[in-house]
């Protein structure tokens, strides 16, 4: 699948920051049920490519790495079962990385130049990153204006509330979402009754 698949696969991906006491691939067989096969493991604690590798091998999942910074980090994730890369911003060294691997590249964005850069890679599938931060939703919109083909996941600042005004909008794909498994939450119950929801959200896209 190309980035573009996989970021259809679902209206949300959830962003986890992995922690001990949690199983990874528990937690990424409750995420597939609940109808979120598309699952982001931010590169932000020591268990991170671990957790990869458990949850790769659940049936149905679709692992990426997130936070990768360089193309160090894009090797190990790749060893340890990523199939798709998520980074914060925008670098050739990477995104040239990237595209040596084919490995389906996701990279964050904030600016028209960032975005024209992208392009000029090859790119036009685009993390919208930090999206409150960088102005929400209004800002999306002038943003996407002079970009009829290029399409979005919003992350940061996403939340329940607000991901169907964001989903709705024509350029999102989907969004990225890290209130499906809040810091500190080892309910595996309390995480599939909020991905289920997450995933009635499909309606919501155009």
């Amino acid at each position: 699948m190309n980035i573009g698949e996989i970021m259809r696969l679902a209206p949300v991906i959830p962003v986890l920051t992995i922690e001990e006491g949690l199983d990874p691939a528990a937690l990424a067989e409750t995420l597939v049920v609940a109808g979120l096969p598309v699952i982001e493991v931010t590169l932000r604690t020591p268990d991170a490519l671990d957790a990869i590798r458990a949850m790769a091998a659940v049936e149905g999942a679709v692992v990426g790495a997130g936070t990768v910074l360089d193309e160090g980090q894009l090797a190990r994730a790749i060893d340890a079962g990523a199939r798709f890369i998520v980074s914060p911003g925008l670098t050739n060294p990477l995104a040239l990385a990237a595209r040596d691997t084919e490995i389906p590249f996701l990279p964050g964005v904030a600016t028209a130049s960032e975005i024209m850069r992208g392009l000029d890679l090859g790119l036009g599938r685009f993390k919208f990153f930090p999206a409150e931060a960088a102005g929400g939703l209004p800002a999306l919109k002038a943003l996407a204006a002079p970009f009829g083909n290029v399409r979005f996941c919003p992350t940061g600042g996403i939340t329940e509330e607000n991901a169907p005004e964001w989903l709705a909008n024509p350029s999102v794909l989907c969004v990225g979402g890290s209130w499906i498994v809040p810091q500190g939450e080892r309910n595996l119950d309390a995480i599939a009754e909020r991905a289920r929801a997450a995933a009635a959200l499909r309606e919501s896209r155009p």
